[in-house]
């Protein structure tokens, strides 16, 4: 029996019309429609003619999360009066419930692109509802993409609809202009607001210290939950909290110990009975209940009983270093748009209460949507899909946000290396079939690879517990993992055996593939079937096929080297430390941390590790400068990790060394040169006749020489080998070699910054260049009679006056105001201290001397 009193109780009802007249004029809209209206519920069944007057449909809803998918189809499955497989249905990876009466199904977005991989034509199928677009999952996005390109090209007359609670309704209906070509899709808008409600916010005490990687201060989590008690002493219903994952749930959980509610833990991870018990609300005896949640609640999702919600503020997002192939989970402030979302659960039934565990001060400086997947997550999977789809760039593809340019050349370097694609991009016969797999590329390779090799069971076993991270609770030895999940009844136990016995049946049919194809050779680069092994041997082979460059040797310093480069540890007191090699299924690793965090491993050797990692082996000469010298060696190694070094001593290849001198002058400096005071004053004479007038005097500065030391150091640097024969290399005499000697410029270096300047007591005083004016450091006396201030290259010589004992008397560049208006104070100072040598009234008309009045006189 139809529920007509729960659906009329349903805002959205009142936007049907119009998104009904949309789809018929325009075959696309966008529905944006706040948390609690019914857009998720009432909108498919309205589509697909189940209630109202519309036209029999075949509607595919898809949403972001599995729970959504059970819950989403058990609502409109309730709201018809109704079984769920009846004429409501849900598929997931491993389980579907439809039937041959089933209008709507319901199927997360990575479920539908898969189907519109294997059948881009959706046959069958009358309308998509894409649910939950402001989320912007990497799915989504990509789902979104490929159906705009399948009404323009192939099904016109499928009818696409873009759900977002908060999301910009402007920019996808923008979006899907570019299939249009007539204005942006039509928007419908739900102005309801399901019962309301009301947001208070509780600030943290002073002190809290800002989330890092997963590190959340505890202050944080003891002031939810104290605000969490508060509410239940203030207000009637449960409580949702939104917490920002697995480990603050638990932490949070065991703050509220002894509270009068029963605590539930809900997450991805949570066990069906635990997800029924939720959604099914509170129990006969009424007892309140508190639901600690991450994200998984944020939409999609009723939870009934709920009348208030605590939101922590922070809320999870991947990155990744697609250098070294870690990826990590940041902490991050919730977005503007997502705390709406959550703050929406609150009003679903009644008018309900919200707090927001930060200052209201902070409110505006959030985001205001999620950060978009496309930007930060590992884009291999979807590289391989666009692909497969017929386009490796995805620029024809209609996207809201491109994929970066440099992530995007990672994942297609890692699809290349395991051959998924060619070397322009396009998808291979095998990564089509890795493709279809359902499984990140990397797995899909361990699958396909280590089936052949250890058996089609153990493969899709070790597969599947790569594919969704084991509770931390079964330790990081992957084997240990592996045990406890085949004897494991939780939630996660359940679902591992589903998705292995899933892989189990692809596994075999590839290997019934190579017995039909004569067992040709895999590419793993190992012949024949390799079942017979035992399973630890299995777990590191299938987890170092899947992370070539995880594959991680023990360090004399403690710890382990990756083959990507990057250092790993393992917790204290794990079983694994005293492993040599290691095949690192999970790890994270912090923009704070210098190493990576073992998080899952199985053990190797070095036999498996070349067999898995081989094609990041190499063997040769490796020539550099380290700690000062010239290191010559010959290494065999895969990636970072050196297996084997033999030094190589005077055989090493002369260019490979040289390089290594011109590396260590590059780090070192110029100093490891021999620089005697003639290359010195030459340098300085250069750099300043460079300053001041440019080409084609050269540039002497440090990085200019090293860059040019081809230039300026051979033919000695060729015969050097090791940093004493840099030492022996006459800068000076090196240093001429730079000077612009076909120009015939060279021949008027003295001219235009001479070495020396004669002055008028016939002495030959040396000129400083290193700094920004000519210096000329000469005694008083020797200038008499010189009133006009020589100029170097155009610029007045700086003239240092000395007393007669050599000390600094007077500085000035230009003489002749300096004898109108300084001489005569200086006289007056120095003239009591050396009497002995001449001070006249007029140094304009006197004598210039080296030499005191007396022998001056006697001179004459």
């Amino acid at each position: 029996m139809i529920q007509n009193d729960a659906l009329d109780r349903l805002p959205v009802r009142h936007a049907v019309p119009e998104l009904l007249a949309a789809l018929a004029e325009r075959g696309t809209a966008v529905l944006s429609a706040p948390p609690g209206t019914g857009k998720t519920t009432l909108v498919p069944l309205a589509l697909a003619g189940l209630i109202g007057e519309g036209p029999e449909r075949r509607v595919l809803v898809a949403e972001p999360r599995r729970m959504a998918v059970r819950a989403a189809a058990r609502r409109m499955a309730w709201l018809l009066g109704e079984d769920v497989g009846d004429r409501v249905g849900f598929a997931v990876r491993g389980e579907r419930r439809t039937g041959p009466t089933t209008r709507v199904e319901v199927v997360t977005t990575g479920l539908l692109l898969q189907r519109l991989q294997r059948d881009p034509e959706l046959a069958g199928v009358d309308v998509v509802l894409l649910d939950e677009c402001h989320e912007r999952h990497l799915d989504a996005d990509t789902a979104m993409a490929f159906l705009v390109d399948v009404r323009a090209t192939l099904r016109p007359e499928l009818k696409l609809i873009a759900a977002s609670a908060t999301g910009d309704a402007t920019a996808w209906a923008e979006l899907l202009t570019v299939l249009e070509g007539s204005g942006p899709a039509p928007i419908v808008w739900c102005k309801g607001q399901g019962h309301g409600y009301v947001v208070q916010f509780a600030a943290p005490p002073s002190g809290v210290r800002p989330a890092h990687g997963t590190w959340v201060d505890p202050t944080l989590l003891r002031h939810v939950a104290s605000t969490i008690r508060l509410a239940l002493e203030r207000h009637e219903g449960d409580v949702l909290c939104f917490l920002p994952g697995t480990g603050e749930i638990a932490r949070t959980a065991g703050l509220l110990d002894g509270v009068d509610a029963e605590v539930f833990q809900l997450h991805g991870r949570a066990s069906a009975a635990v997800q029924d018990a939720v959604l099914r609300g509170s129990g006969p005896d009424g007892r309140r209940r508190v639901v600690l949640s991450t994200a998984v609640a944020e939409s999609s999702l009723t939870v009934p009983g709920v009348r208030i919600v605590v939101d922590s503020g922070l809320a999870r997002e991947p990155r990744t270093d697609h250098a070294r192939g870690l990826g990590s989970l940041a902490t991050v402030p919730v977005s503007t748009a997502a705390a709406t979302q959550r703050a929406g659960r609150s009003g679903r039934e009644e008018f309900g209460t919200v707090y927001r565990c930060w200052a209201e001060a902070e409110d505006g400086g959030r985001a205001r949507f999620p950060s978009p997947e496309i930007k930060i997550a590992d884009l291999a999977g979807f590289a391989l899909r666009v692909a497969c789809w017929g386009d490796p760039t995805a620029r024809g593809l209609a996207l809201l946000d491109a994929p970066p340019s440099g992530a995007m050349a990672a994942a297609r370097a890692v699809l290349e290396s395991i051959g998924a694609v060619d070397a322009d991009g396009r998808a291979t016969e095998r990564g089509a079939r890795m493709s279809r797999l359902g499984l990140h590329p990397r797995l899909g390779r361990a699958l396909l690879d280590g089936a052949p090799e250890v058996g089609a069971r153990r493969a899709a076993e070790v597969v599947a517990l790569l594919s969704e991270e084991p509770p931390r609770e079964y330790g990081d030895d992957l084997v240990a993992a592996w045990r406890a999940a085949r004897q494991g009844f939780d939630g996660y136990g359940a679902r591992w055996r589903a998705e292995a016995r899933r892989l189990e049946r692809s596994a075999s049919g590839i290997l019934e593939e190579g017995k039909a194809g004569g067992g040709a050779r895999n590419r793993s680069g190992v012949e024949g079937a390799r079942s017979g092994e035992g399973e630890d041997v299995a777990a590191g082979l299938v987890t170092a096929l899947a992370f070539p460059e995880r594959v991680a040797r023990a360090r004399e310093q403690g710890g382990h080297l990756m083959v990507s480069g990057s250092g790993a540890r393992l917790a204290e007191g794990s079983g694994l430390r005293s492993s040599t090699w290691l095949a690192v299924a999970v790890a994270d690793r912090t923009a704070r941390d210098a190493t990576a965090r073992v998080r899952l491993a199985a053990v190797v050797d070095e036999s498996v590790a070349r067999r898995a990692a081989g094609h990041l082996g190499s063997t040769g000469e490796e020539v550099h400068w380290e700690d000062g010298e010239v290191v010559a060696r010959s290494v065999d190694r895969l990636g970072a990790v050196e297996l084997t070094v033999r030094p190589l001593g005077a055989g090493a290849d002369p260019a490979l060394v040289r390089e290594a001198l011109v590396d260590g002058l590059r780090q070192e400096g110029l100093g490891l040169l021999r620089w005697h005071r003639g290359a010195e004053e030459l340098r300085e004479r250069l750099a300043f006749l460079h300053r001041r007038l440019g080409d084609p005097w050269p540039d002497v500065s440090d990085g200019a020489l090293v860059e040019r030391a081809g230039e300026w150091l051979e033919p000695e640097l060729s015969r050097a080998s090791r940093r004493a024969d840099l030492g022996r290399i006459d800068a000076g005499e090196a240093l001429r070699r730079l000077l612009p000697w076909e120009s015939g410029e060279a021949a008027r270096l003295e001219e235009l910054a001479p070495e020396r300047i004669e002055v008028p007591s016939g002495s030959r005083i040396r000129v400083e260049y290193g700094g920004e004016q000519p210096v000329l450091a000469v005694k008083l006396q020797e200038v008499f009679g010189l009133s006009e201030t020589p100029r170097v290259a155009g610029v007045p010589v700086l003239f240092h006056l000395l007393s007669p004992a050599g000390r600094p008397a007077a500085v000035t560049a230009d003489l002749a105001s300096f004898w109108r208006e300084g001489y005569r104070a200086v006289r007056a100072e120095l003239r009591g201290r050396y009497p002995k040598h001449p001070w006249p009234e007029d140094p304009s008309a006197a004598v210039p001397t080296r030499h005191t009045s007396a022998r001056l006189r006697a001179e004459r």
